[in-house]
């Protein structure tokens, strides 16, 4: 009869541990992740994608009673694994130039936000303490407004 008490007690206890695990990894997302920025450059499609934008118009116009997204990819794929490698070159080179435009972009971005975040320091030093300890000051005013009720 341990026997059977002791795994109860464990599979509360995992319970237990389960709710306080699940509430630490909600704390944890919003931290962890802390959104995209809107200016961040896009990557750019790989040879493959830029062959499936032709190829869906091409596609869609040879079968416009077909609906389904995943009879496209399927099509598309099946012709470019047949496609040899003189036929893929126009759109690996399409494929390179985006690379390489994003990378340009990509070290402007940086640049850009190396010296925001310079500025932003800067900004945050500036503040004066008494702005700070103001901060601080209306949170306690709230707690205390709490235990007066």
């Amino acid at each position: 009869m341990k026997g059977g008490k002791s795994k109860s007690d464990s599979k509360k206890a995992d319970a237990k541990l389960a709710v306080k695990k699940g509430a630490a990894n909600a704390g944890k997302k919003g931290s962890k992740k802390a959104g995209k920025d809107p200016n961040k450059p896009k990557r750019p499609a790989s040879a493959f994608f830029v062959f499936m934008e032709e190829f869906r118009k091409k596609f869609n116009e040879e079968n416009p009673n077909n609906k389904a997204v995943s009879a496209v990819g399927k099509a598309a794929g099946q012709k470019w694994k047949s496609m040899t490698d003189a036929e893929k070159a126009p759109y690996i080179a399409k494929a390179d130039k985006r690379k390489i435009e994003y990378e340009k972009n990509m070290k402007a971005y940086n640049k850009k936000q190396a010296s925001g975040a310079n500025a932003e320091e800067e900004d945050e030093s500036e503040k004066s303490m008494s702005e700070v300890n103001d901060d601080e000051d209306g949170d306690e005013g709230s707690e205390e407004e709490d235990d007066d009720e």
